[in-house]
């Protein structure tokens, strides 16, 4: 059952998505330049990258040495729609024999022990990876019994032996996923919906500091491969890139690194009030939710910085969150909230009442932990909301 749910995560749900090799670079030099050590002596492994296909695979083979690894793993799933398309390694390559025997039906495991200029030229580079491969010199390039997912038998072994993981994993699967990941003590590098932050099963560990958002895409604005050419509900196609553009994907890790601990700079409420640049906040007071003891804050730079009690933001405030600065009391999305900042245990009947009378849509349910304002006497709801308190104010 797991490998034909894996199967329908990769071809019905189309979650094929290939990594640009500059975003992973500067994700990556984050890490670095908060610890230069962060790799070295490593075992990092890239569970679900096609060396043929993968800039994962790209990124951490050309910077072995400069990292320090102690070996680079890959495991691919079976079949990889876009093998040999993107990186050209074996058999494109005029500078190299034609390669023979490759398994173009069976799911690749590569084991990187090594890496130097084989071929006298000079410099390192992909060439000089496959002529270690094709030799078989303190490098494995073998076929897996399986199909290569993630949760096999022998990916489970690697994942044992490996140290970091770093890779962009399916996004149907991504509960499984990070589970797995804590279940073995792993560290991690890895891409997700921006939405997981708020999955039961995730928040809880992102509420703990266990779990937080990378580095990040320039602008919030990522951009990835696709084999699948059609229209995307949250993300926009160019046909002459063949690139697809997202502002809702983000890296997850549990590597520190140095943007995670900048303050975010803010006005207090009265500033706000007067200053702020959003039309929502400026000149009118904040609003409280119907069912939670917090205020309504819509934008990260709207936070006051002189408020003591808890606030509603959204879960893209977490890419500016400071553990340092603030705590994480909870999430309306889940109802995963301290039970001491519930008015209620849902909307209340009232409120729900006003909503619908106003024209509001969506199936209510009793105990719908989602976050409710008025704006002007009449019931709003909003969207996923996190509930934070800042650490030297609090009560």
């Amino acid at each position: 059952m797991a490998n034909k749910n894996l199967t329908n995560a990769k071809r019905a749900k189309n979650d094929e998505f290939y990594t640009q090799f500059g975003d992973i670079q500067k994700e990556i030099q984050a890490y670095l330049d908060y610890n230069s050590d962060a790799f070295r002596n490593k075992v990092v492994y890239c569970n679900c990258d096609d060396p043929f296909e993968s800039n994962f695979f790209r990124y951490f083979v050309l910077n072995f040495n400069k990292l320090g690894l102690k070996r680079l793993v890959t495991t691919s799933y079976k079949p990889s729609p876009v093998a040999n398309t993107q990186l050209g390694l074996f058999g494109d390559d005029k500078t190299l024999a034609p390669a023979k025997g490759r398994p173009k039906v069976t799911a690749n495991k590569f084991i990187i022990n090594e890496v130097k200029d084989v071929d006298g030229d000079g410099e390192f580079n992909l060439k000089d990876v496959a002529k270690q491969l094709k030799a078989n010199k303190h490098n494995e390039w073998t076929p897996l019994k399986g199909d290569g997912d993630f949760r096999s038998d022998e990916c489970v072994e690697l994942l044992k032996q490996s140290d970091i993981v770093v890779t962009n994993p399916p996004f149907s699967l991504f509960r499984e996923y990070v589970k797995q990941l804590f279940d073995y003590n792993k560290k991690f590098v890895i891409i997700g919906n921006m939405n997981a932050i708020t999955y039961k099963e995730i928040f809880p560990l992102i509420k703990n500091n266990k779990l937080w958002l990378g580095n990040g895409f320039h602008a919030g604005n990522a951009y990835f491969f696709t084999p699948n050419m059609r229209d995307f509900a949250s993300g926009v196609y160019d046909k002459k890139t063949g690139l697809v553009k997202f502002r809702n994907v983000c890296w997850f890790t549990n590597f520190d690194h140095g943007r995670r601990h900048q303050p975010l700079p803010l006005m207090t409420m009265e500033e706000n009030l007067k200053y702020s640049k959003h039309k929502e906040i400026k000149g009118k007071a904040y609003k409280e939710y119907d069912n939670y003891n917090a205020i309504e804050v819509p934008f990260a730079d709207a936070t006051p910085s002189d408020y003591r009690g808890a606030i509603g933001v959204p879960i893209s405030f977490l890419d500016k969150y400071n553990p340092d600065q603030f705590e994480i009391l909870g999430t309306s999305d889940n109802g995963l909230v301290d039970e001491k900042f519930k008015k209620t245990p849902g909307l209340s009947k009232e409120f729900v009442d006003d909503y619908y009378k106003a024209g509001g849509t969506g199936a209510y349910k009793e105990g719908n932990p989602t976050a409710g304002y008025y704006e002007n006497n009449i019931a709003k709801m909003a969207y996923k909301r996190i509930f934070i308190v800042h650490k030297k104010v609090k009560k």
